[in-house]
């Protein structure tokens, strides 16, 4: 019996921008808008079915997301050139020669780092030019790439989903329902601390399960998709060249966060540290150029379905149905009590995480709404504000729509059929324990809450 394939990324996209199409013309369109005391209302807007404009989805996808498009374009480019100079093996092969069999330590240390970053200043873009030197890291060590991801993207996103100070989630929601800037921290440290300790638990089974034999010091593979040549740079040049790479390391966490920097400044600093590496190794600039073309060229197919998964926001939009998909959920609050509202406003920021991934934008259309009602049924606006952090960050790990996880599977050549097909049982279980960890705020008297 022929064994049937699952379908590709591409497919899977396309026909989630079709079911989209199709809702523009059945779904009532309609839209919040905001009057000049504030008070948000949800009012009908005119119907604008999305037919044609399926074809042009990738075009304006693209445009849309034309930021992070030229940011993983311009971190692959310069991790080819890097991964050229043969300094990135060199450099893993002396690594697991050290660390010798304390790498689980090394596995969950990895994963407490990012996810501190993620829960402190709200790290996610910042990650995808981590994954490009943690993941053939670990695949040397005998993992495989997906150990990789738990360690950097999912710590990351464990981190922001239960975040403590981090001010694109707790500061927003919290300002926007009136609160004090990042009050109830004793809760939320204990939920991240939690979650935190269930992440590298299961990393280790995971990796302790699928674990090979490690590469020999010295011949660790290159990262995902590099080019194997054989670069003529002596060990001396290889030392330098990891010592810039640190640098640059040590610039990107200072500028995330002390100054600020977002992605223009973090793709302007791998694109330095490429040139820098190339000249490092002894490279002519026809060779940094076509390396870095090289690379850029092998993080196309990622480049490609950012765009395309943006294009089912886009649709969704362009057809002014995402505001009543929304609303038709948060008519279903009324009449269901603490316990009850409080699942159903957790199980609206979940589903709507897959229309609107951005939490700035989700937090502008639920929050102004939830805050109230959370005052008529005598309901904590914290665990509001909980319930937001959890349903805007547990579903990231498995929507196409976040054009990080798009980038980051691209980074470690992880095609999104077979991350989805590995990681829904995971992100099932965190939802479940993000509910079990929001009854707490109905039924104890916890501190800010």
């Amino acid at each position: 019996m022929r064994k049937r394939s699952f379908p590709n990324t591409y497919v899977i996209i396309s026909a989630i921008i079709l079911i989209c199409a199709l809702a523009t013309l059945v779904v009532p369109p309609g839209q919040y808008v905001t009057s000049e005391d504030g008070t948000v209302s949800f009012v009908a807007a005119e119907r604008s079915p999305q037919t044609w404009q399926v074809f042009t989805a990738l075009y304006h996808g693209f445009v849309k997301q034309a930021g992070i498009i030229i940011f993983i374009l311009t971190v692959g480019g310069a991790f080819w050139v890097l991964n050229a100079t043969g300094a990135v093996s060199y450099g893993i092969g002396r690594f697991i020669s050290g660390v010798g069999r304390h790498d689980t330590l090394v596995l969950a240390g990895l994963a407490l780092l990012f996810s501190v970053g993620g829960a402190v200043f709200g790290m996610s873009e910042e990650t995808i030019p981590f994954i490009g030197i943690v993941v053939p890291l670990v695949t040397a060590m005998g993992y495989d790439a997906i150990t990789g991801l738990l360690v950097v993207y999912v710590a990351s996103n464990i981190g922001f989903s239960s975040a403590f100070l981090n001010p694109f989630t707790v500061g927003i929601a919290q300002e926007m329902s009136g609160l004090p800037l990042f009050s109830g921290m004793g809760y939320r440290l204990l939920c991240w601390a939690l979650l935190t300790a269930a992440l590298i638990v299961f990393t280790l089974l995971y990796a302790a399960r699928i674990r090979k034999a490690p590469a020999a010091p010295g011949i660790a593979p290159a990262a995902p998709g590099s080019a194997p040549a054989e670069a003529p740079v002596n060990d001396r040049r290889k030392n330098i060249i990891l010592l810039a790479l640190l640098a640059a390391v040590v610039m990107l966490v200072v500028g995330v966060v002390v100054f600020k920097w977002y992605m223009p400044e973090i793709a302007a600093l791998f694109l330095l540290l490429g040139i820098v590496a190339g000249v490092l190794g002894g490279f002519k600039a026809n060779r940094i150029a076509d390396e870095f073309v090289a690379g850029a060229r092998d993080i196309l197919p990622a480049a490609l379905v950012v765009g395309l998964a943006s294009g089912i926001i886009v649709i969704l939009q362009d057809g002014h149905v995402v505001d009543s998909m929304l609303h038709g959920l948060e008519t279903g609050l009324g009449g269901a009590g603490k316990t009850g509202s409080l699942a159903m406003m957790y199980g609206i920021q979940t589903l709507i995480n897959f229309l609107i991934p951005s939490a700035t934008a989700k937090a502008a259309v639920t929050i102004p709404i939830m805050a109230p009602f959370c005052d008529i049924i005598h309901l904590s606006r914290q665990a509001m504000v909980l319930a937001f952090q959890f349903g805007d960050g547990f579903t990231n790990m498995v929507t196409p729509t976040s054009g990080v996880l798009m980038a980051a599977l691209g980074m470690a050549k992880v095609p999104y059929e077979k991350w989805v097909k590995w990681v829904w049982k995971p992100v099932l279980v965190l939802i479940v324990a993000g509910f079990i960890l929001l009854l707490p705020t109905v039924f104890l008297p916890l501190a800010g809450f």
